[in-house]
């Protein structure tokens, strides 16, 4: 269990004396090693900080090949980011990263008036299983320069961010029978792989 609030760890870590398989690491979870845990963790059951629930996520797909399974509550607008299919307003990089890894249920929506205090925005309680190993970064990398200029096409995005040319990538596009003028949210992930691939990132 990892835990940033000082008053809060003390409270858990006095549960954690008790019989069980608890233990509680002090420390901020976009920093502490991950790697270094052990044992190392088959779940991650979590009520995450809004704030930063996606770049954790992200770092315990990445970083965390033994999880398997992971439960968490995050913010509403988050949820609907990490199911959200091609083409749709919600679809981006988080989408693609966490599905090429995982397959995602949104489990339940949480009301915002059940909280104390009430935050300004809704929840959900949403589930992630794990169905292969995380992008790699060479490929997250592109992922993400993909959808760096949402209103251009892909191959103009790649080549602002140095990926490609915008003549490789709109190559690459045609060999995975995709239109050379393609947008980023109207892949897959499994085209973004495919993509990937065919650009030598992979």
């Amino acid at each position: 269990m990892v835990e940033i609030d000082e008053r809060l760890a003390e409270e858990l870590e006095e549960l954690a004396e008790q019989p069980g398989n608890v233990s509680v690491v002090r420390g901020d979870a976009m920093r502490i090693e991950l790697g270094a845990l052990e044992p190392a963790p088959t779940t991650v059951p979590s009520n995450l900080p809004y704030s930063v629930a996606t770049p954790v996520l992200l770092r315990t797909i990445a970083e965390l090949p033994s999880v398997e399974r992971w439960t968490v509550m995050v913010q509403r607008e988050i949820a609907e980011r990490l199911r959200a299919a091609p083409g749709s307003r919600e679809y981006g990089s988080p989408s693609v990263l966490v599905q090429m890894a995982c397959e995602v249920q949104v489990v339940r929506g949480v009301n915002r008036a059940v909280f104390r205090p009430r935050p300004r925005v809704d929840s959900a309680l949403v589930r992630l299983r794990r169905v292969g190993p995380a992008a790699a970064p060479e490929v997250a990398a592109l992922v993400r320069a993909a959808f760096a200029h949402r209103r251009k096409p892909l191959a103009s995005s790649l080549e602002l961010a140095g990926v490609a040319s915008r003549a490789e990538a709109r190559e690459a596009l045609e060999r995975v029978d995709l239109a050379p003028d393609s947008r980023a949210e109207r892949l897959a992930p499994a085209q973004f792989a495919a993509l990937a691939s065919e650009l030598g990132v992979a």
